[in-house]
């Protein structure tokens, strides 16, 4: 029992009825772990993973996570995080997403049905009377869901809270007690709401849930923590190579968290990691490959983790390029047109941005000019950022 929660320790900010969860373990009873997500577009990153890892080790124990699909809940829109309303989804999208995330999160949770169970929150909710919903928010006070950060500072500005915005927390904290949840495990960010989920257990006479929240780490730019919208996130499904790169690309004081929070080195290793990167040139380089190879592993093994830490030295210690270089065929000539085919969820500025900062090179010579004329009569190689090459072909 020690042993467990030692390990989950490791990637855990804080748990809220620590004596209960092991007193749960002792029992040897299977928990009933909730994983709840909305069925927003899914884009899970290692960030994400930190909770997932965590139930997979309680998981392999026998305990079972219930992916809680909040269906009815998405319909609402989660406030968490955000300064406006989120836009309602249609029955169709929800599916959709429900459906990318449960491929998703396979790629860490075992999904056999005997420690994986899928439930939907329109289970309970669509055949629940008026009275009943009235009920549960009689149990909730304005001034609890006031006392919400996002909330507050959404009323400072002067922005709008939709009412079904202010009850999202509360559909949320019920979740817990009608799927009779034993232990969920979120970043802090959700811990208002799940704290919810306790105080319903209790009120409804059910034991209250115990709550872990999660080590959050910054992005791989150093800064705010791993976004889509951002670009700074390692992403679930991301290839080896690109995982291997963008870990590669972190600020050297990222070395030590993310070796702790997004892999199982062992705690000295994790240390020796974070001294070496703090020296900065060879010695944190060095660091880096170690710690992505090990990211690498623990999502496509060690096979991959070698192809690609051979391919990175290979084109970073001696020069050469890499051998499965992606081929495009582009109409225009200048720079700014390669740059355009080569990277087309960029827009003018960033890629403007590329060129000014000796970011971009084509056949190995640096290219400052967006409006320079590239003869494409033969092949060229583009080369745009650390690690991202193009055989250039004319139309």
């Amino acid at each position: 029992m020690n042993t467990v929660v030692d390990r989950l320790r490791r990637t855990t900010d804080s748990i809220i009825g620590e004596a209960d969860l092991r007193e749960r373990l002792a029992s040897g009873r299977p928990l009933r772990i909730k994983y709840g997500v909305d069925c927003t577009a899914p884009d899970l990153h290692l960030g994400h993973a930190v909770n997932l890892w965590m139930m997979r080790q309680l998981q392999d124990l026998g305990h079972r996570v219930v992916f809680l699909l909040g269906d009815l809940t998405t319909r609402v829109g989660d406030p968490t995080g955000r300064s406006e309303t989120r836009p309602v989804l249609t029955p169709a999208e929800i599916d959709a997403n429900a459906a990318s995330f449960l491929e998703q999160v396979s790629l860490v949770l075992r999904t056999d049905p005997e420690v994986f169970e899928v439930r939907r929150n329109s289970e309970w909710y669509d055949g629940m009377r008026v009275a009943e919903l009235l009920g549960l928010f009689g149990q909730v006070t304005q001034a609890q869901l006031m006392s919400r950060d996002m909330f507050r500072d959404r009323v400072a500005a002067g922005r709008e809270i939709a009412v079904h915005e202010l009850v999202y927390p509360v559909l949320q904290g019920y979740d817990s007690f009608a799927m009779q949840s034993d232990l969920t495990i979120v970043g802090s960010d959700q811990l208002f709401n799940e704290q919810l989920g306790r105080h319903f257990q209790q009120r409804l006479g059910a034991p209250p849930q115990v709550v872990i929240t999660t080590t959050i780490t910054p992005g791989i730019d150093g800064r705010a923590k791993q976004s889509k919208s951002l670009n700074n996130y390692i992403g679930l499904t991301d290839s080896p190579r690109d995982k291997f790169g963008k870990v590669m690309s972190i600020p050297d004081s990222l070395v030590e968290p993310y070796a702790r929070v997004y892999t199982e080195l062992p705690a000295d290793t994790v240390a020796a990691l974070g001294s070496a990167a703090t020296h900065a040139g060879p010695a944190a380089r060095d660091a880096k490959l170690r710690l992505a190879a090990a990211v690498v592993t623990r999502y496509h093994g060690a096979g991959s983790a070698k192809a690609e830490l051979d391919a990175f030295r290979r084109t970073f210690s001696e020069r050469g390029e890499p051998a499965d270089i992606p081929v495009i065929t582009v109409t225009g000539t200048t720079t700014l047109d390669l740059l355009r085919a080569a990277r087309p969820d960029d827009s003018n500025s960033e890629l403007r941005r590329l060129i000014r900062q000796g970011a971009v090179s084509i056949n190995g010579v640096r290219a400052d000019d967006p409006a320079g004329t590239v003869d494409l009569t033969t092949d060229v190689v583009l080369k745009s950022g650390a690690r991202t090459w193009h055989r250039i072909r004319g139309h």
